[in-house]
């Protein structure tokens, strides 16, 4: 028998419950994986709470993000093997896997093999957050060196993913954050430069660009602080939108839009994630960062399997810098 996590109705953290499951043989492309550790990510929170862009089907499972040692393979898998350790990127919706178990089966696909020189706990808080972030600066923005990127709600997994690539491709790598909280964590973390609420963002970004204004906004929030970053955005800039912590429309000046030619464009890691070549790039540019140390997840906090519960409210609390990791083995 196989623990496992799930919920019956949707709601707060107390939802979730851990049960006992036999876990069938994987079938053909499918991997099964003995899990040793879990990151999670806020779409886990928006499922469960029945915010998410699929509706829960009842018994409802979660987990995009793994890592763990190959138990089992099914039929025309070629790329791993028994005994491989292995991490997980999602590509699948949660009506058709889940990783929060202790051995689960996944797509063939969606496994990757991570670099020897990291953990368990650190492959399973990496690819979610950096193919995220690659995909919107590199494989669609075409972030080049010495380009200026603002990345909002920049203590996030993803948001500290994508100043490490920025910074791995020259780039400089600018966070937002509401307040001076966090300031010192992100510069640690390889910011440039870090600028708050408090402080003039289009006269920050002009001096910081010399008057050229941000290339690229990278942002999970949305809301009526989208007007602000158009203003200190360059000509042909381009605004990634990959979440929408702030429901409210975008408010956009369109001469903004007009006089400098931006781009507004909402993401989607599963753009990436469900096309076969350019997750293959993913796979391979995030393992040679993770390889050579340009890349380097930063774990927030660390739980255990029985405490998924304190593991959600955790993240829902909003405090912490980088990823939640849940230890299973």
């Amino acid at each position: 028998m196989s623990k496992k996590v799930i919920f019956n109705q949707t709601g707060d953290a107390g939802v979730l419950e851990i049960i006992d499951v036999t876990v069938a043989a994987p079938q053909a492309n499918e991997v099964q994986i003995k899990v040793q550790a879990i990151g999670l990510n806020r779409a886990e929170i928006m499922y469960r709470n029945g915010q998410y862009v699929i509706d829960p089907v009842f018994p409802a499972q979660l987990g995009y993000e793994a890592a763990g040692v190959v138990s089992a393979v099914g039929e025309s898998v070629a790329d791993v093997a028994i005994g491989d350790k292995v991490a997980v990127v999602p590509s699948f919706m949660f009506t058709e896997y889940g990783t929060y178990g202790e051995t689960v089966n996944l797509p063939a696909h969606a496994i990757v093999k991570f670099p020897g020189n990291i953990n368990f706990q650190q492959a399973a808080a990496s690819y979610m957050q950096y193919v995220t972030a690659y995909g919107a600066l590199i494989e669609l923005g075409k972030l080049k060196q010495g380009d200026v990127v603002l990345i909002n709600a920049a203590a996030s997994s993803v948001g500290i993913a994508a100043i490490q690539i920025a910074k791995m491709i020259g780039a400089v790598a600018v966070a937002v954050i509401r307040n001076s909280s966090k300031k010192q964590a992100l510069l640690d973390a390889g910011a440039d430069y870090v600028l708050t609420a408090e402080q003039d963002l289009l006269a920050e970004v002009s001096a910081i660009s010399g008057g050229k204004g941000a290339n690229m906004v990278f942002d999970p929030v949305g809301g009526a602080n989208a007007a602000q970053f158009a203003k200190a955005m360059a000509m042909q800039g381009m605004y990634f939108i990959y979440g929408a912590l702030d429901y409210a429309n975008l408010e956009i000046g369109v001469m903004d839009i007009l006089a400098k030619h931006l781009t507004f464009r909402g993401y989607e890691l599963f753009e990436i994630t469900t096309d076969s070549a350019a997750l293959a790039q993913a796979k391979a540019f995030v393992n040679q960062g993770l390889a050579s140390g340009a890349l380097s997840p930063v774990i927030d906090r660390e739980f255990e399997f029985d405490h998924i519960r304190d593991a959600h409210r955790y993240m829902e609390s909003g405090t912490q810098i980088g990823k939640i990791v849940v230890n299973v083995s």
